[in-house]
């Protein structure tokens, strides 16, 4: 793959331990207040988080957890087909909210990005959720925050890095 991003140093780093479904669950509920007080606490209303990790590691489980909390209560699907569901939060300050969860896995050129038309949700008033960054180059540009899951044993280790003011305030409050 060519293409390849190589990120800034992050503003802050935190890393969080959870040792079941259960505490990535929580961490999913605790991440979505920080992620709505810290879109609201700085100006620009928007944020990108990248989320990398091998198959399995919990992307998805962490978008679904905090989905739930921000009080979407539909099905919540994976895109791993669909490569990106859009969900609009109406319960947010007065405005409704959209939050869209891309998934890159099937992309094997970081022109691919570029080809399906994504710039257009990258807009300051949307949450974009993007598993397996990676697979679009540099073209995503530098996040808002990346969080990278390991697995450990039933448990995940994950690394959070901000590399904006946003996903600073964000990160500050997990």
């Amino acid at each position: 793959m060519r293409n390849i991003q190589v990120l800034p140093r992050p503003l802050i780093e935190c890393v969080f331990a959870l040792a079941d479904e259960n505490e990535a669950n929580i961490f999913g509920l605790t991440f979505a207040i920080a992620l709505m007080a810290a879109i609201y606490a700085v100006p620009a209303y928007g944020i990108q988080v990248h989320l990398t990790g091998g198959l399995g590691a919990g992307k998805t489980t962490l978008v679904r957890a905090m989905l739930r909390a921000l009080g979407y209560t539909q099905h919540i699907r994976s895109p791993t087909y669909t490569l990106v569901e859009s969900y609009t939060i109406r319960n947010v300050k007065d405005a409704p909210l959209s939050i869209y969860h891309f998934d890159l896995y099937r992309f094997s050129d970081p022109s691919e990005w570029e080809d399906a038309g994504f710039r257009e949700y990258f807009d300051a008033r949307a949450v974009c959720l993007v598993e397996w960054p990676e697979r679009a180059g540099s073209m995503l540009g530098v996040p808002d925050l990346q969080i990278v899951f390991d697995i450990q044993g039933k448990g995940r280790k994950l690394t959070a890095r901000a590399y904006s003011e946003t996903g600073k305030a964000c990160l500050v409050q997990c």
